[in-house]
């Protein structure tokens, strides 16, 4: 199992005029390897295609320059609700700030759901759109359309952050001003490397006790692995903070009135922090002359650049993943807000300058990636990343790549092939639809009455283009589920949309207990399931003892020559297969740690019944001898074997396959793997030892450790099986201040006594004839 491909430094550090080049790079190609599924197999000589090229008319020019479509990610609590709610008052989308945690009942406007009210807590993301008119280097005020996704923080809900990056084409990074860098950071960051998608950093909470932006700032760049560089100075620390020095146009930046809505500017700077100020000037130059070339020649000459060829310099450095600019305020106390906006119209890229590429599902997997272009004459490419069930059936989000949409329009389903009519267009205000006739290219809306899976391609059936999907993570932990009393029709109804919904919650009912299963990504992700199905669906469900995500797998080769015989009757059954299984690492490319190779030569097996063999040995995977955990870290390889004209079939090789792996199981010395979580703790410095001893008692390693003026932070890796009831643990031991976040790491064997314990528990549920 793994979360995702390795870091993409090498496409960070490529040239910025090769942006559109990485695409075809191999990094380009993990991405889009995940649409094989989708794409028919062919010969190796295929020729490929010339496809018709389309050029941005000045209308696409004039529209796309001034677009934006946004993300705002950050670890839990950073603020990023917070952020999002003054984005959408400044902007004249809301009439009145509410907070997230309010006295006034209401709640942020993003968080629209009851149960994120109540908990204070993002747990889907919401869609927006507003426009803001900025103030560009020149002070110029240009219009610009922003959509925006406002995602969850806690890694239970990380698909949601999953499938917001995918389709966007910049996000804001929301860092903590005194907590800095944390274990959620650090997966958003993944997230936003996976997907290429060029970052600003907003330092936020600098009022409150403890803020050093500048730590921050160079945790951003040693654990993020990140050149960045500050383009404000705060006015005032902590209480006192009252505005930021602009470090790019040189002027002091203010915010009046009592939400801040009034920005005053001045072209004089503070004297206490002028120097400080012109030091950090130049330190943003030099961190910029390492990524950009014009800069670099300039400060060899010992020139200072002007205000246009510092602003084209960040633009160019953060559109090519080589920089990411750290803006800084507090959204709280409605400071710097407005300047955050300004900066996100100025160096986050526009659709036309993010590159986008789909597959030809006429051509194998190998071919070349066909680039999209985001202009309204081209054949309509769209991609649903997000379902909802709404008041009036299914609602899926779409981002439209190129072409366009328009209401009664007949768009074609890539995977189903169907075509299917577009009754309603809206664009989404958090949980509010606002109806509309057109959408253009580069844009996101949402559709009713299309039945789709999240992931899914629309095109206007000119093309048989097909784009990837988002990556999904595999659940780490499961819940027996049951409804009290008799078992209704809402009881399936609402699993059915919740899985449909969340490509992470899954649902099956177990073969010999009969009980229904669900699995997720944590303690809070499946509570919140449970706790929507009462409220949404008048189903009361009592859980069972949390269950792990246990894997097996094999530390050594073994090889097998196995029969198959049955004869009933009449034709019988007959297979015979030779060859071994050997432990197997994860593929880079595919994220496939589980594979089946035929090496079988002189057709001792038909190729008629390879699918068979293939077949069985993923089967034989679902359930190990130790536990009856699925199998992973497994290849089959078949050398030969034998078959009789009569009584041979692919169920006779498939049976085969699956007796030779369960006969040559054990001599492969399998052992159970146990999933290995991140755990952060912050909590108060007077409660470091208690809460590090609490860590090693339940089988922690701690990893890293820090101490700030007034609390501290431990990271440690712990067994999952061992974190249950940590929650109430941590709240005991630290008098209710410590909290601590969670999330997926790596499986590891367990330990001997582990493993015979649960080998003991494995064969009791077993019948007696098959111990």
């Amino acid at each position: 199992m793994r979360l995702g491909p390795p870091s993409f430094l090498a496409s960070l550090r490529a040239p910025t005029s090769c942006r559109s080049a990485l695409w075809q790079s191999s990094h380009s190609l993990r991405r889009n390897a995940s649409a094989a599924a989708a794409v028919k197999p062919q010969d190796a000589e295929v020729e490929i295609p010339s496809y018709p090229t389309y050029d941005l008319s000045d209308k696409d020019h004039t529209r796309l320059r001034f677009q934006r479509n946004i993300g705002v990610s950050a670890h839990i609590d950073s603020g990023k609700t917070t952020l999002t709610e003054r984005i959408l008052y400044y902007t004249g989308r809301i009439r009145d700030i509410h907070e997230v945690r309010g006295r006034d009942n209401v709640g942020a406007k993003m968080d629209s759901m009851d149960l994120e009210r109540e908990k204070g807590i993002t747990i889907q993301s919401a869609a927006t759109f507003c426009d803001w008119i900025a103030t560009n280097h020149k002070g110029d005020k240009e219009k610009y359309a922003i959509n925006i996704i406002d995602t969850p923080g806690h890694v239970d809900f990380t698909i949601e952050v999953e499938r917001a990056l995918r389709v966007l084409d910049g996000a804001i990074l929301v860092l903590c001003a005194v907590s800095g860098v944390q274990s959620q950071t650090t997966t958003v960051d993944r997230q936003m490397r996976r997907y290429n998608v060029p970052r600003i950093s907003f330092i936020n909470k600098m009022d409150r006790p403890g803020a050093n932006p500048w730590r921050v700032i160079n945790q951003i760049r040693t654990k993020l692995k990140i050149p960045a560089a500050a383009l404000q100075v705060p006015i005032g620390v902590e209480d006192e903070l009252k505005g930021v020095v602009d470090l790019v146009r040189w002027k002091s930046v203010y915010n009046e009135g009592a939400k801040g809505q009034t920005i005053i500017e001045s072209d004089e700077i503070p004297a206490d922090v002028l120097e400080f100020a012109t030091q950090k000037r130049r330190e943003l130059i030099e961190q910029l002359a390492e990524v950009d070339d014009e800069i670099g020649e300039l400060l060899i000459m010992d020139e200072e650049p002007n205000t246009t060829q510092l602003t084209d310099a960040i633009r160019r450095a953060t559109v090519a993943l080589k920089f990411s600019p750290v803006f800084m305020g507090s959204a709280v106390k409605n400071t710097s807000v407005q300047p955050l906006l300004d900066g996100i119209c100025a160096y986050l890229p526009t659709p036309a300058e993010v590159s986008a590429v789909a597959h030809d599902t006429n051509l194998p997997v190998s071919a070349p990636p066909v680039p999209l272009v985001p202009a309204e004459t081209a054949p309509l490419v769209a991609l649903a990343f997000k379902l909802e069930e709404g008041r009036f059936g299914q609602l899926t989000y779409m981002r439209v790549y190129q072409g366009s949409m328009r209401k009664g329009q007949f768009i074609h389903h890539a995977r189903t092939g169907k075509k299917v009519k577009i009754p309603r267009l809206v664009r989404m205000h958090s949980n509010e639809l606002e109806d509309i006739d057109h959408i253009g290219p580069g844009e996101i809306c949402a559709i009713f009455g299309v039945d789709c899976s999240s992931g899914d391609t629309f095109t206007d059936g000119s093309s048989s283009y097909t784009m990837t999907s988002m990556f999904v993570p595999d659940p780490v932990i499961s819940l027996a589920l049951n409804p009290v009393g008799q078992e209704g029709p809402n009881f399936s109804r609402a699993l059915n949309r919740f899985k449909k919904e969340d490509p992470t919650f899954r649902v099956h009912v177990d073969k010999e207990s009969k009980e229904t299963i669900i699995s997720g990504m944590g303690e809070l992700h499946l509570e919140i399931y449970v706790e929507r199905m009462r409220r949404e669906y008048g189903v009361e469900c009592t859980t069972g003892k949390p269950l792990v995500a246990f894997r097996e797998t094999i530390t050594q080769s073994a090889d097998f020559s196995y029969t198959h015989k049955k004869q009933t009757g009449g034709a019988g059954q007959f297979a015979r297969v030779v060859g071994s299984i050997e432990p197997m690492e994860i593929d880079e490319e595919t994220g496939k740690d589980v594979g089946f190779e035929n090496m079988v030569m002189a057709g001792n097996i038909p190729n008629s019944y390879i699918p068979g063999c293939e077949k069985g040995f993923y089967e034989a995977l679902e359930k190990g001898s130790l536990s009856g955990n699925p199998v992973s870290g497994c290849r089959l390889i078949l050398r030969d074997g034998a078959f009789h004209s009569v009584d041979s079939s692919e169920l006779a090789f498939r049976l085969a396959i699956q007796g030779a792996f369960r006969e040559i199981y054990n001599n492969a010395k399998p052992v159970i793997l146990e999933p290995i979580m991140t755990v952060e703790v912050v909590a108060p410095s007077e409660f470091q030892s208690a809460v590090i001893g609490g860590l090693n008692s339940r089988r922690g390693t701690i990893i890293d450790s820090e101490v700030r003026e007034d609390e501290f932070t431990a990271v440690a890796e712990v067994a999952l099986n061992d974190m249950f009831g940590y929650a109430s643990f941590l709240r005991g031991q630290t008098q209710g201040k410590g909290e601590f976040s969670m999330e997926y790491k790596k499986h590891l064997p367990v330990m001997p006594d582990v493993q015979a314990e649960l080998n003991a528990a494995y064969r009791k549920t077993m019948p007696t004839a098959k111990k």
